[in-house]
């Protein structure tokens, strides 16, 4: 079950649900989140949406990306994916196990799907995307226990930070 809001950050999930979202933070991934918010605000550059992402592999980003979807026209240019792919080729392999993806927004239907085939262990995001959240706030895609696999999930972690991007950028377009 969701609380109802219709803003970043203001989601929340409630723990009556056997996959609740943990909300245990580690020691470095404030770090890696700040990375993750470096790649958002370069999406600005070209005037995308400033979402950012990192993977982690063995304590090493080994792929970061930004949202580019204006910048290649492309519809699936989320940072999630770049970064997925990115790592991949650093990983030389499709799964990417032993690994955390750090973003700044919850992941959508299309990036949690990309999670799972991709094997992601770990899942950390700043804030949540009551909109089109697949991590809990509009779906679950990365608890869903139908799926083979099913990463661990943390989510809230420099909210404020990562949801006033997102404010600050549809706000400057109102």
């Amino acid at each position: 079950m969701l609380l109802e809001n219709t803003r970043y950050g203001e989601s929340e999930r409630r723990c009556d649900s056997p996959f609740a979202m943990a909300a245990a933070f580690f020691p470095r991934d404030e770090y890696f989140m700040r990375l993750a918010i470096r790649e958002a605000e370069a999406a600005l550059d070209h005037d995308d949406v400033p979402i950012g992402a990192v993977v982690v592999h063995e304590g090493e980003v080994v792929g970061a990306g930004h949202n580019e979807r204006e910048l290649r026209q492309d519809p699936t240019a989320h940072a999630e994916l770049i970064a997925l792919r990115e790592a991949s080729r650093a990983l030389g392999s499709w799964r990417v196990l032993d690994s955390v993806l750090y973003v700044t927004l919850e992941p959508c239907a299309m990036c949690a799907g990309a999670i799972v085939l991709a094997r992601v262990p770990r899942v950390v995001y700043g804030t949540t995307d009551p909109k089109a959240g697949a991590a809990g706030s509009v779906l679950d895609v990365l608890a869903q226990p139908r799926l083979n696999h099913r990463p661990a999930v943390a989510g809230g972690l420099l909210a404020a930070e990562c949801a006033m991007l997102l404010t600050d950028f549809f706000g400057s377009r109102r």
